[in-house]
């Protein structure tokens, strides 16, 4: 038996698939042999902490590739392979049959299968016996040789056969591996703000106790995940001030991303947030809300953090005796040293870096964003998470690396959750359907789970930089309706603050460097839209999955349309989005008649979920509006 070109797997299976508890793995491979054989095939997959392997029969098609689909059920590591084999029963079956269309007479086959059948018996039920025993005595018994013929032709006689086959000679594939997730790592929207930000008084810091009333406005707007930018003292030797200036005027509190003074460093509190026990505090009250904190991982340090003297050969000296600090050009970040991971020290720098991780772990993060990833070695991205999984399985990491594509698909591959992506700068319809396809049709469906970010403290992308209501609730209804993991960075994206600096992606007095002040308790229609958005994608599991997605065709190249579905097609979904934030838009739609499995004059109900109508669509062609203030639909298929 020949096994060749077994799918899903990456590089060769160097690297692990990805999926959450519950979803299906579509496993295909070609499976031949010489001659006229009849050949037969399984899936055979377990847990880690299993010792037997469940079976799954593969199904022939088109030119000797084979399927089957596996469902995973439990978090951790699953090995799956393939098994293939000549089935002799079921190939002397298949050529009787064609002796016996041949009108040959067949006694001397009659008596070879009774080898098969007594094969049977040892495993088969005690129905099953019965049967096969009266099949044996029709076999030997010439004179019920028509009889005999046709229950060695039957089916009865071939899913015995299928049931109980011998495996001689069997052949196997390599193993390869999946590594299960807990839900959240395919379904989850985040919601960013700063907490030294949080306080109602203007020009007051913020704490960890003026976070707590804010959790239930994030709540309501339908957001499950609460990110926080850095937490810890932030150095003040270098420190930037307001609009990344060089030089820090008397009471400008820095870059909280500059980790590290005399206070304590990524496993300490900046002091003016609050204690230790405010920060737990938070997280608990949080958890009773069904949302999770998730923390920043930094690997960087301030010039003054702990670890420059304590750990000097963690950075880089130069012979003047100073550390360049760390540049992404055109950035400059003048206020941090980058970690030396070449250092020959590296082994004490990791275990560091893990115990870091560890400590929050203990504390009830379960959830970090990681900056900048990409400027660390990949294999210490494998070896970390890997340390992490074998004892916190829940915990997920995003991935905040907005670079080279190969570099993004290895921080994947390595074994991150979630990744940020290039959504923030697709604006029109051909880019957004590229992407798309990128993401959801080639092999990073089988690995990237992306997370589409309209904006973020670092970028204000110019299609935002003053723009309408019209256009922020476009770019958040695209984000969370093409991508299962969605965030925003508030309160700067719901009340439309896009002040820019001139001419880059930029906030103009951005939080980065200084504390802001906002209305907490403000309200406005793109509020109302968000929250209705993130509703439905609680309530429709076929927005919590984003490769399941095809678009269609509409004519107009203002409007985009796609149909959504999760595995077992009980929730579908059918979403059209103007990609015009000043005028109406209308078109006709085409929809999926063939994947909705319904005819072409078919009559159907479509529920719009925001606000609650429902219309009656006739035909594969259906017209559509869209205006400025409401630019999208979010239909609720029901056949």
């Amino acid at each position: 038996m020949v096994i060749d070109r077994v799918r899903p797997q990456l590089n060769s299976g160097q690297f692990s698939i990805k999926r959450v508890v519950g979803q299906a793995i579509a496993v295909s491979a070609d499976v031949l042999a010489d001659g006229h054989d009849v050949i037969a095939a399984s899936v055979l997959y377990k847990h880690k902490e299993e010792s037997n392997w469940k079976e799954v029969r593969m199904s022939p098609s088109h030119n000797d590739t084979w399927h089957a689909s596996i469902k995973v059920e439990r978090q951790g590591v699953y090995a799956y392979k393939i098994e293939g084999w000549v089935d002799h029963a079921l190939n002397w079956q298949h050529g009787i049959g064609r002796k016996v269309s041949d009108g040959q007479h067949v006694n001397s086959e009659l008596s070879e299968g009774i080898l098969f059948l007594e094969k049977s018996l040892d495993r088969a039920s005690q129905k099953e016996k019965k049967y096969l025993e009266k099949v044996i005595g029709l076999f030997k018994n010439e004179a019920s040789y028509e009889a005999a013929v046709e229950e060695a032709v039957g089916e009865p006689l071939k899913l015995i056969f299928e049931k109980y086959p011998e495996k001689k000679m069997a052949n196997y594939s390599e193993e390869l591996t999946v590594y299960v997730d807990r839900k959240k790592a395919l379904f989850s929207t985040w919601y960013e703000f700063f907490p030294r930000s949080s306080s109602t008084k203007k020009n007051s810091h913020g704490t960890f106790k003026d976070c707590i009333p804010l959790l239930d406005r994030v709540v309501k707007m339908g957001f499950d995940t609460l990110y926080f930018p850095p937490v810890h003292p932030i150095g003040e030797v270098n420190r930037k001030g307001k609009n990344n200036t060089t030089t820090a005027a008397e009471g400008d509190v820095g870059s909280c991303w500059g980790i590290g003074s005399k206070f304590g460093g990524h496993k300490g509190i900046h002091p003016q947030l609050g204690s230790l026990n405010d920060f737990k505090e938070l997280i608990k009250k949080a958890k009773e809300l069904d949302l999770e904190i998730a923390m920043d991982y930094a690997l960087q340090a301030a010039p003054d953090h702990p670890w420059v003297t304590e750990h000097p050969s963690w950075f880089k000296w130069r012979p003047d005796g100073t550390v360049q600090y760390a540049e992404n050009p055109p950035k400059k970040y003048q206020d941090i040293l980058p970690i030396y991971f070449e250092s020959d020290d590296y082994k004490e720098l990791w275990q560091e870096c893990l115990d870091i991780l560890l400590y929050w772990i203990d504390c009830g993060i379960q959830i970090f964003r990681v900056d900048n990833p990409h400027t660390k070695p990949f294999y210490f991205w494998n070896w970390i998470i890997d340390e992490v999984k074998k004892k916190h399985p829940d915990v997920i990491f995003l991935a905040e690396a907005f670079t080279r594509p190969k570099i993004m698909q290895q921080l994947a591959k390595q074994g991150y959750s979630q990744s940020y992506t290039y959504f923030t700068w697709r604006n029109n319809k051909n880019e957004l359907m590229g992407y798309m396809e990128e993401l959801t049709k080639t092999e990073q469906a089988e690995y990237m789970r992306p997370n589409f970010w309209p904006n973020t403290p670092d970028i204000n992308p110019f299609h935002l930089q003053g723009a309408n209501e019209s256009k922020h609730i476009q770019r958040y209804a695209l984000a969370a309706t093409l991508s299962s993991n969605v965030g925003i960075y508030g309160p700067v994206y719901e009340q439309m603050i896009s002040d820019a600096l001139p001419g880059r992606e930029e906030y103009l007095n951005s939080e980065k460097f200084q504390i802001g002040h906002y209305n907490w308790e403000a309200d406005n229609w793109l509020i109302k839209l968000i929250s209705g958005i993130n509703k439905a994608r609680k309530e429709h599991e076929a927005l919590q999955q984003t490769n399941n997605i095809k678009f269609c065709h509409v004519e107009n190249d203002k409007l985009l349309a796609f149909y959504k579905w999760n595995d077992d097609k009980s929730s579908e979904i059918l979403v059209v989005i103007s990609l015009d934030d000043h005028y109406t838009q209308r078109g006709t739609i085409q929809l999926p008649v063939y994947d909705l499995g319904i005819r072409h004059d078919h009559q159907l109900k479509v529920r719009d979920i925001i606000p609650d109508i429902t219309y009656t669509w006739n035909g594969e062609w259906n017209f559509v509006e869209l205006h400025p203030n409401m630019p999208f639909h979010i239909f609720e298929i029901n056949k």
